[in-house]
């Protein structure tokens, strides 16, 4: 007898660059599943085809780019071109960690659909991805 589970939101939590600090992501990555989502944290220094190919691999709606070093404007553009070559259009990107607030709406003009700074409460981000996921069929947390 084979059982249909329910759909849960995917989402990959990538460490992208040589930072070598963790903590914020894998806070992330535990709330995200505490709150019923999959998630696939891919460790610590990520390059943006590894956190692409991961996630065309694990088929995720959401990737979660934490990035503390400053490289966010070399990173992120790159990670939107792979994401467009691989026709990954309809994933949602975040980005959390240390953003200079002048440096905000550039990544949103590329494609980024939030930024999370130090502080934002968990509960925020969870019910944004759950609001902004399109996938039909997904049923949201909490």
């Amino acid at each position: 007898m084979y059982l249909m589970a329910d759909a849960k939101i995917r989402v990959l939590v990538a460490k992208p660059g040589l930072d070598g600090h963790d903590r914020g992501a894998k806070v992330i990555a535990r709330a995200l599943r505490d709150a019923g989502m999959e998630v696939i944290y891919t460790g610590l220094r990520q390059t943006p085809e590894m956190i692409v190919s991961a996630a065309l691999q694990e088929d995720v709606q959401v990737i979660g780019l934490s990035i503390l070093s400053g490289a966010h404007n070399v990173i992120v553009p790159r990670v939107m071109e792979l994401l467009k070559q691989n026709k990954m259009d309809d994933v949602l990107v975040l980005v959390g960690g240390i953003i200079p607030d002048q440096d905000i709406e550039n990544l949103k003009k590329l494609g980024v659909a939030a930024i999370f700074q130090p502080g934002t409460a968990m509960d925020s981000i969870v019910q944004f991805i759950c609001s902004n996921v399109k996938s039909a069929g997904v049923i949201s947390a909490g």
